[in-house]
């Protein structure tokens, strides 16, 4: 997981300890890159040349390069960090098992998943009970 924002490093650091810090123990887990000219905000699409700073964006991106989520926010809208990496659990799930199996709205590691195949097309709602998982 990176953070990439237009901030510069000195600000990811005062924001890191002045905030992070205290809503997270030891502060944020993961690299937070500074890129001033927002050259990944601009290939995503999230960089808005009149402010000169990236638009809340987040994309999950397989090993292969290949975008498998993304989700744009305007600044008022938090994020959720357990979401996020409860997706990427999802992706990692589905990539080790090459798409054999699919992880419903919800899944969390050690849930039911659905096997993948014709017999599941308009049965979904026979395997899976949503308040079940």
């Amino acid at each position: 997981m990176l953070a990439v924002s237009t901030d510069s490093q000195f600000v990811h650091k005062i924001w890191n300890e002045t905030e992070l810090s205290k809503m997270v123990d030891g502060g944020i887990p993961f690299p937070m890159i500074a890129d001033a000219a927002g050259h990944p905000g601009k290939v995503y699409g999230v960089y808005d040349e009149e402010a000169g700073v990236n638009i809340r964006g987040r994309f999950l991106i397989d090993p292969d390069g290949v975008v498998q989520a993304m989700e744009v926010l305007t600044p008022p809208v938090g994020r959720r960090l357990d979401e996020t990496l409860r997706q990427i659990q999802a992706f990692q799930h589905v990539r080790a098992n090459k798409g054999a199996e699919a992880t419903p709205a919800g899944w969390e590691p050690g849930k039911k998943t659905l096997k993948v195949g014709p017999d599941l097309v308009g049965n979904v709602w026979k395997v899976w009970k949503p308040k079940d998982n």
